[in-house]
């Protein structure tokens, strides 16, 4: 009896997609974190200093954090077991929205499960069929897909170029749309320069549209002690959606949408996220509310943020680096193609520090980098290694 033939590999594609990848030097080797996060990491069996995270104030391993989730733990249990519209919404939950309505300066604020949901939570529910979304071509990939979720026609315009931002809302108002949606991020996360949020918000207010940020890197790292972009500005009350994260300089997970109490309330019926997945857990939301506490008690943590990033930024600019525009402690450092950014992401471990390599798509062709992350957490002789480091290695490879 013949044996039957085997089955087509239907998956047989993503052979040659991974080769493909492999080969540009853009195929993404994720490493495995033993340790908490802080200014040093365990990484695949090696302590090393951690350069690439998010942990901007150093609270991701706070005590008083870990504390409060212990404590609402044994209070409350660890799951909501719902979605906040039927029965997961925990008194934690409506303390967290108010607590940060007062820190953000708004009259509320809806807490969601991350940024990156916040952004698939507003757009849809903001703009379909009819209207207009005009986008920041360098807009988080959160919201272009918030964006594709919706029926809206859209536009882009030239990166923070006001100018360009003017021709699209221009070109929109000769088009009768029902609405328009002005959407820039606050801090790019690649390059770490800020939007001109003024011009967007004054742009907007001319042209009737309304006035969207993305303060993902802004929260806890612009402001008076880290209330983000708005109150950097001094725009409170001209910003009609203020989309945020806890997941970064808040050093937990969850995200935020600050507005006045209508958009609030209308999102709590509108909002797919909101009505359809399950609430954020109880010891994330009360790790959060401990992190607000935090920062309303003192900007000592913004303050130091602030400081290592500065002595980091000038001292690689001495040493030859090109850190391209960043405004923020975000500190690009440009190498141009991928492969070259892999090869200093390794030699930079080799040194004893973890920093990843940024290829496309997450930056255009070229413009391949290593993204260094200052933190609150680091202290100078953490600055002093990788500052070292970051010399050896960029001698090594005809870098600087």
């Amino acid at each position: 009896m013949t044996p039957p033939s085997p089955p087509d590999d239907r998956l047989a594609f993503i052979d040659q997609e991974l080769a493909a990848l492999r080969a540009a030097g853009t195929f993404i080797n994720i490493r495995t974190i033993e340790s908490a996060q802080g200014p040093t990491l365990r990484v695949n069996g090696r302590d090393v200093l951690n350069f690439c995270s998010n942990n901007y104030l150093g609270l991701a391993n706070h005590p008083r954090l870990a504390e409060a989730a212990v404590t609402a733990i044994r209070r409350y249990g660890i799951g909501p077991a719902a979605v906040r519209s039927i029965s997961g919404t925990m008194s934690l939950h409506v303390e967290l929205e108010q607590r940060l309505a007062r820190f953000k300066g708004t009259e509320a604020v809806l807490a969601l499960q991350s940024g990156f949901v916040a952004n698939q939570a507003v757009i849809p529910s903001l703009v379909g069929e009819g209207d207009l979304v005009i986008s920041d071509a360098l807009n988080h990939a959160s919201i272009i897909d918030g964006v594709r979720l919706t029926r809206a026609e859209r536009a882009i315009y030239a990166h923070n170029d006001m100018g360009a931002l003017e021709e699209r809302l221009r070109e929109a108002a000769a088009k009768n749309h029902r609405r328009i949606l002005v959407i820039t991020d606050g801090v790019f996360s690649m390059d770490g320069d800020i939007a001109p949020l003024p011009g967007i918000v004054a742009a907007c207010e001319r042209y009737g549209a309304l006035s969207m940020v993305d303060d993902a890197h802004g929260e806890g790292v612009l402001g008076r002690g880290g209330r983000g972009i708005t109150d950097h500005f001094g725009l409170h009350g001209r910003v009609d959606v203020e989309v945020g994260t806890m997941s970064k300089a808040f050093g937990v997970v969850g995200g935020l949408v600050a507005g006045k109490a209508k958009l609030i309330d209308y999102l709590r019926q509108k909002a797919r996220p909101f009505l359809f997945s399950s609430a954020t857990t109880v010891p994330d939301t009360a790790a959060c509310l401990a992190a607000v506490e935090l920062l309303e008690e003192s900007d000592a943590l913004v303050q130091k943020l602030w400081a290592n990033a500065r002595r980091f930024k000038a001292e690689m600019k001495r040493l030859g680096f090109d850190t391209g525009r960043s405004e923020t402690p975000i500190t690009p450092v440009l190498l141009g193609e991928a492969q070259r950014a892999q090869e200093f992401s390794r030699k930079l471990f080799e040194h004893g520090v973890f920093a990843i390599a940024i290829t496309y798509p997450t930056v255009p062709q070229g413009l391949a980098r290593i993204r260094v992350m200052i933190s609150a957490a680091h202290e100078d002789r953490h600055l002093d290694q990788g500052l070292a480091a970051f010399a050896a290695v960029g001698k090594e490879l005809g870098a600087v």
